[in-house]
C-alpha cells in the first residue's frame, strides 16, 4: 500500500492473483484512507466474512509531505547549555555560496522552545558534569507551559556515553509526550548533523506515530477487514499473535522495511519511504528487462522523485529535503 498526497494505491498479491485498487488519500488521517482500501478489497474477496491473515507492506509520503508543507509538531529542544542555537547556526554550507542575500529556511524549533542543560560529557565518553535534578524539573515545567507536542534531546558526545542524555530523557517522559533521544536515533559524531536529524524525528513523531498506531491496531484486530468487529470484542493486540494475524511493515528510506512500531518511534527513517519503494520497484523491473542503466520517475500530487541507477540504486548517508539539511541515515 502506497499512500501519497492525493491517492492511496493498493496492490494485493494472493497466490498467483494480483488485484489493484486506487482510493483517495485522507490527509487529515492517513490511516482512514488505507483502511477504506483494505475494507473494499476484503469485501471483494471470495470469503469476506473470514478475513485472511494479511501482511501489509506500506510505503508512505506522509513524512515527506509533512516536512515539505511544514505541518509537523511543535517541538521542544533540550540540549547541552550553550548549544541551543546550533540548530539555527548549522554549518558554513549555504544554498548559494556567493549570494549575499540568500535566505535559509527557518529552523523547525524556534528560539523560544530551546533549552540548555548544564551538563558535559568529554569526547572520550567521560562524564564531566551530571545534570542537576532541580534544573531538569524547571525545564520540564517550562516545556509543559510552552505547549510543546514533542521533545528532542541531544547532548554533546552522547554517542560516546549516553548516561546524561538517558537520565534527562527519563525525567522528561513524565510529560507524556513523544521523546526523541539522539543516542537512539543517530549515535554518530558530528553534532549538527545528529541534532538536525533528531529534531526532524521529533517533528514527525506525533503525526506518523498516531496514524501508524491506528493502522496497526485495526489490522491486528481484524477490524480493517471486518467493520463489525469492535475494540471491546477483540483483544487489543497489534502483532502476529492477533486472532486475525495481521501485521504492518513500513518501507524505509533505505529501501528495506521495518515494523510499524519502530517506524512510529523513528519516522525520520521513512521520510523517503514512498519514493524508495518506487526506486526498488523500478530497479527490479529493469533487471527483468535486462536494462543495465535507467532513470525512475515517480510523480505524485505533492512532489516528483527522480533516481538514476546502474544495476542497483546507490545509497547516501546525507540528504536535503525541503531546504532542511542535513538528514543523516542510509537512504536511496
Amino acid at each position: 500500500m502506497d499512500t501519497g498526497g492525493t491517492f492511496t494505491d493498493c496492490v494485493v498479491l494472493q497466490g498467483s492473483k494480483v488485484r489493484i485498487l486506487k482510493v483517495f488519500s485522507t490527509p487529515d488521517d492517513a490511516a482512514r484512507g488505507m483502511l477504506e482500501g483494505i475494507r473494499r478489497l476484503g469485501a471483494a474477496s471470495a470469503k469476506p466474512s473470514l478475513p485472511p491473515a494479511i501482511e501489509i507492506i506500506h510505503g508512505t509520503t506522509v513524512g515527506t509531505n509533512t516536512l515539505l508543507e511544514r505541518r509537523g509538531a511543535r517541538v521542544a529542544l533540550v540540549t547541552t547549555a550553550g548549544f541551543q542555537d546550533l540548530i539555527e547556526i548549522g554549518r558554513q554550507a549555504r544554498p548559494r555560496l556567493y549570494d549575499p542575500d540568500v535566505q535559509r529556511e527557518p529552523p523547525l524549533v524556534p528560539r523560544s522552545l530551546r533549552w540548555g542543560v548544564t551538563e558535559r560529557t568529554a569526547a572520550g565518553g567521560k562524564i564531566l558534569l551530571r545534570p542537576d535534578g532541580a534544573e531538569i524539573r524547571r525545564i520540564r515545567r517550562r516545556i509543559e507551559r510552552a505547549g510543546a507536542e514533542s521533545v528532542a534531546v541531544c547532548f554533546l558526545f552522547s554517542f560516546a556515553n549516553p548516561r546524561n542524555e538517558r537520565a534527562v530523557a527519563q525525567a522528561l517522559r513524565r510529560l507524556g509526550l513523544p521523546i526523541t533521544v539522539s543516542h537512539e536515533i543517530l549515535p554518530e559524531f558530528r553534532e549538527y548533523e545528529r541534532l538536525s536529524t533528531v529534531v526532524i524525528n521529533a517533528y514527525l513523531a506525533p503525526r506518523l506515530g498516531a496514524y501508524l498506531a491506528r493502522l496497526e491496531r485495526a489490522v491486528g484486530e481484524g477490524s480493517a477487514l471486518r467493520p463489525e468487529v469492535r475494540e471491546h470484542s477483540v483483544p487489543r493486540r497489534t502483532t502476529g499473535g492477533s486472532p486475525y494475524g495481521g501485521r504492518v511493515f513500513v518501507m524505509q528510506s533505505s529501501g528495506g522495511i521495518t515494523t510499524a512500531a519502530r517506524a512510529a518511534r523513528e519516522p525520520v527513517r521513512t521520510i523517503l519511504s514512498g519514493p524508495a519503494g518506487g526506486v526498488v520497484a523500478a530497479a527490479w523491473l529493469a533487471r527483468q528487462l535486462s536494462i543495465e542503466r535507467g532513470i525512475s520517475f515517480d510523480m505524485g500530487g505533492t512532489s516528483t522523485d527522480v533516481c538514476l541507477f546502474a544495476g542497483t540504486a546507490r545509497t547516501t548517508n546525507e540528504t536535503t529535503l525541503g531546504g532542511l539539511r542535513p538528514l543523516h541515515g542510509r537512504r536511496l
